[in-house]
């Protein structure tokens, strides 16, 4: 795992504890966190800029998935020379998601 990617996983986490509803525990932002590294971690070459936030987008998904107890935003954007995070709701009804029974 490159110095980067610890660095873009770290913002990504922050960005997306900072929206997640209901708030996360320090515990849960680690979870959260060690997910977006390993989904950077590909071992072989860089990736751009859209397989970097389809991957954490998917690290996402699968955290709200097996928590079954909260829904965040999504990743938009990822500036990697500056770890800058840019982030979007999801929603179906031009309302962010709710845990717990969606809209």
């Amino acid at each position: 795992m490159t110095m980067d990617a610890d660095r873009l996983a770290h913002a990504a986490a922050a960005a997306y504890a900072a929206e997640t509803k209901p708030p996360l525990t320090d515990e849960l932002v680690a979870q959260v966190r060690e997910a977006l590294r390993a989904a950077l971690d590909v071992g072989t070459g860089p990736l751009s800029e859209a397989d970097r936030v389809e991957r954490m987008n998917a690290a996402l998904d699968a955290f709200e998935v097996e928590l079954g107890a909260v829904a965040g935003s999504r990743i938009a954007s990822l500036d990697e020379t500056s770890a800058a995070v840019t982030t979007r709701h999801r929603s179906e009804a031009g309302q962010p998601l709710r845990a717990f029974g969606g809209q």
